[in-house]
């Protein structure tokens, strides 16, 4: 191996447990605490070192968001590969990203951590637009068979991503385990809801 391909090895490597090193102190401590201090306390470097590899902590967080929907979209494509009729994916997918959510908490909570992403979030994270893909390909399945075919299928992603993430969410902030069935009476009625009304 020669010295350059050494050099390249050797950043790879560090890059890599910076990463493992923040990912460590996300489940600890919580994406909130996340800082570049205690990232190079971690992995016993200094401050510039993780500089060297990643512009701020905000840079760090964007490449967990990544590994996130990564798994996300892993998930999703099994889901979807369930049944080849729309409504069918659409429900798959929406029960496959709620046990996402709740079997990878600490990922969920990185990647929206600010909100829902922007658009320009979107922009920089590949995963996703492919995360959007994958879920906007069914709903456009559906209402190309629906009585309103003219709808905007961007807007019914929205629709259905912010009220799979709102009832996300409100579950985090409770951690109230007996309202399990509520939840899951919840879940069915809202999908059942999101596919009628497409349907019309």
């Amino acid at each position: 191996m020669g010295i350059t391909e050494r050099k390249i090895r050797q950043k790879e490597e560090v890059r890599s447990s910076i990463l493992k090193a923040a990912w460590q102190l996300v489940i600890e401590e919580g994406w909130q605490a996340l800082s570049i201090r205690k990232i190079a306390e971690a992995i016993e470097y200094s401050v510039p070192v993780i500089y060297d590899h990643f512009a701020n902590k905000e840079a760090i967080l964007l490449e967990l968001t990544k590994q996130g929907f990564q798994i996300l979209n892993n998930e999703l494509v099994k889901a979807k590969k369930r049944s080849s009729e729309p409504e069918k994916q659409i429900e798959a997918m929406a029960y496959s990203y709620w046990e996402f959510a709740f079997d990878h908490k600490a990922y969920y909570q990185v990647m929206y951590g600010l909100g829902m992403p922007s658009c320009e979030t979107v922009n920089q994270i590949s995963e996703l637009s492919t995360f959007t893909e994958l879920v906007l390909q069914p709903i456009k399945d559906l209402i190309a068979t629906s009585k309103t075919p003219n709808t905007d299928a961007f807007l019914k992603l929205h629709t259905f991503w912010s009220m799979l993430h709102g009832l996300i969410s409100i579950n985090m902030m409770s951690n109230d385990n007996s309202k399990e069935a509520l939840n899951q009476m919840v879940l069915q009625d809202f999908i059942a809801g999101f596919i009628s009304g497409i349907k019309g």
